[in-house]
């Protein structure tokens, strides 16, 4: 079987980089077309040059990266600098990033990509907000049926919200966009904090990436050394989850992870519940499903996975 073509939308983020590492650790399984960046952790400026610093740390200087938007759609910029330091990147010490950045929009990156390839054979993986994808989608409405799949980080049901009490950080950023996207028709994918806050980074999960030896693995430890202790502090949990990489994962062993096909709205005007994912996991409406919903993850198996392809840079 071919790789799964794929574009990474991004606001890097460890958590960000350690799945962006993981799709580069497995060329069997996932061709990365390009990264886009968009802001959303931390401003634009800084999402571009972290996907770069991370494409440089695994050796894969090649990988073309795009610069996004630098905005939601209609609200202004929420980022997360008490989550993941000043840069982003915070923890490791990483050189600066020599590659250029693309002169391409990663907007018309993505349209361009999208009726480019064949029909049905580029799944886009956003693992932040999704202004990139819902602006492609409203500029260029012929490439929505060409997506074969979209496989996101984003949005909570049981575990509510990280960044107000009822909204998870990527779908609170932009609820319009996301509100385009789940509205799009496009086969959807969605990793929320129910399956990510199960895969914890633990001492010992850690200490795994650390004794791999490698650039990698220390720049991966340092990372979740730096972001976790604010989920410690916030969560009283035995680590920090690690987000984003459900994304890569799921594409690579989709056995691992469990949910159930259900309808998810996103508010978009109660200020009270803004950019809540409303998924109606117990089908009390009669609204159709639009997203296959993970809600448990095999943490014991996604961390061996991890580790294992992160040894391979």
């Amino acid at each position: 079987m071919s790789a799964r073509k794929i574009i990474i939308d991004t606001d890097p983020g460890q958590d960000d980089a350690v799945a962006i590492l993981l799709a580069l650790a497995s060329p069997d399984e996932i061709e990365l077309l390009g990264i886009t960046a968009v802001a959303g952790n931390v401003p634009l400026a800084l999402t571009a040059r972290n996907a770069r610093i991370v494409c440089e740390l695994a050796g894969r200087p090649d990988i073309p990266v795009y610069a996004g938007c630098e905005r939601p759609l209609g609200r202004p910029l929420v980022t997360a600098e008490h989550v993941h330091g000043e840069t982003g990147l915070n923890g490791p010490m990483l050189p600066d990033p020599t590659m250029p950045l693309q002169q391409e929009h990663a907007v018309d990156f993505i349209i361009r990509t999208l009726r480019e390839q064949e029909a049905g054979s580029v799944t886009l993986c956003p693992l932040g907000p999704l202004t990139n994808i819902a602006m492609a989608f409203a500029k260029a409405p012929d490439i929505v049926d060409r997506v074969a799949r979209i496989v996101l980080m984003g949005g909570a049901y049981f575990e509510v919200g990280n960044i107000t009490p009822s909204a998870e950080f990527n779908i609170y950023v932009d609820p319009q966009a996301a509100d385009i996207v789940f509205k799009s028709g496009s086969d959807i994918t969605v990793m929320p904090l129910d399956v990510t806050h199960k895969a914890l980074v633990t001492k010992a999960r850690n200490d795994a990436f650390r004794a791999l030896g490698t650039p990698v693995g220390r720049a991966v430890a340092e990372m979740t050394d730096f972001f976790e202790r604010f989920d410690r502090e916030k969560y009283h949990s035995d680590g920090a989850p690690l987000h984003d990489p459900c994304v890569t994962a799921w594409l690579i062993r989709p056995d691992l992870f469990h949910g159930r096909r259900v309808n998810v709205e996103i508010e978009t005007v109660s200020e009270l519940t803004m950019g809540m994912t409303v998924a109606d996991w117990w089908g009390v409406t009669d609204r159709p499903a639009n997203a296959l919903f993970i809600g448990d993850v095999d943490a014991d198996g996604f961390f061996n996975l991890l580790t294992e392809r992160l040894g391979r840079l």
